[in-house]
C-alpha cells in the first residue's frame, strides 16, 4: 500500500494536474474550495502536493461522475475533513439515492409496458393517487406535478364539484416517465414529444430507449461512486492513521 506520509519533496501543481487530467487552474480552484487538503508551501512559496492530494482529486473526479460536479464540490470538504464514519454514512445515502432512482425508472418501464399492452388487470381503482401521494411517491413537489399538467405532460382526472386531482394508473405511468426523464436532464419539449407519440400512435421505441439510457447512466454512476468510495476510504484511513501516529 502506498505510504502517504512519504518524506518526498512533493509534487508541483503541474505534476498533480497532469496525473489527474486537470488544468493547473482547476487544481488551484479545487484546493481553494476545500475539495482537497491545503497544500504545504515550500521555501520559495510554491505549493508542494503529496500523493494524498492526488487521491483526493481522483476521488472527487469519480464522485463528480456519480452525482455531478457541483454536488461533489459541496460534499468533498465534509468528507475529507470529517470522520470515516460520517463519510461512510454520506456515501451510503448517495447509493440509496441512486437505488431509488433506479427503482423509479423500472416502475416507469413496468407502467409503460402495461399501457402498451392495454391491460386493465395490472391496476385497479385502489392504485389511483392524489397529487400529494403521487408527489411523495416520485420524490417531487406537488408544484412540479401541476407544472407538468400545465405543459400537457400529465393529465389527472378531476373529481366533480371539488375539482380535486386524481391520478389514474395511466396518469401515474406518465408522471413516472416524466420524473425519470427530467431527472436525466431531458427537457420538457423532448418529453412532450415522446408522450405524444405514446398517446397518439402507440410508438414506444423512443420512450423505452430513453428510459433504458437512464438505467445505463445510473449503472455508470453507481460504478463511479464505488470508485470514489474506495479512494475516499484510502484517503481518510491514512489521514486517521497519520493523526493517531
Amino acid at each position: 500500500m502506498t505510504n502517504l506520509k512519504s518524506q518526498e519533496p512533493g509534487l508541483t501543481t503541474v505534476a498533480v494536474a497532469r496525473s489527474v487530467g486537470y488544468s493547473t487552474q482547476q487544481v488551484r480552484d479545487l484546493e481553494r474550495l476545500g475539495v482537497l487538503p491545503a497544500a504545504e508551501r515550500g521555501a520559495n512559496g510554491y505549493r508542494r502536493y503529496q500523493e494524498r492530494h492526488v487521491i483526493a482529486l481522483r476521488a472527487y473526479r469519480a464522485l463528480a461522475a456519480a452525482i455531478g460536479p457541483v454536488p461533489a464540490r459541496q460534499l468533498m470538504p465534509t468528507l475529507i475533513h470529517g470522520t470515516l464514519e460520517a463519510a461512510a454514512e454520506a456515501i451510503d445515502d448517495l447509493h440509496a439515492q441512486l437505488a431509488r432512482s433506479r427503482h423509479e425508472i423500472r416502475e416507469a418501464r413496468r407502467g409503460l409496458d402495461a399501457v402498451l399492452a392495454d391491460t386493465t388487470h395490472v391496476f385497479d381503482d385502489s392504485d389511483s393517487m392524489t397529487i400529494s401521494e403521487l408527489a411523495e411517491a416520485l420524490g417531487v413537489r406537488s408544484s412540479a406535478l401541476r407544472h407538468w399538467e400545465h405543459e400537457g405532460l400529465v393529465n389527472p382526472d378531476r373529481i366533480s364539484r371539488s375539482q380535486t386531482r386524481r391520478y389514474s394508473a395511466r396518469a401515474i405511468t406518465e408522471a413516472r416517465i416524466v420524473a425519470a426523464l427530467r431527472a436525466g436532464g431531458y427537457r420538457i419539449p423532448r418529453i412532450s414529444s415522446v408522450l405524444a407519440q405514446l398517446r397518439e400512435q402507440g410508438l414506444t421505441t423512443e420512450a423505452r430507449s430513453l428510459l433504458d439510457e437512464r438505467l445505463s447512466d445510473l449503472a455508470h454512476r453507481s460504478l463511479a461512486l464505488l470508485e470514489g468510495s474506495g479512494r475516499l476510504h484510502t484517503l481518510l484511513r491514512e489521514q486517521r492513521q497519520s493523526a493517531g501516529g
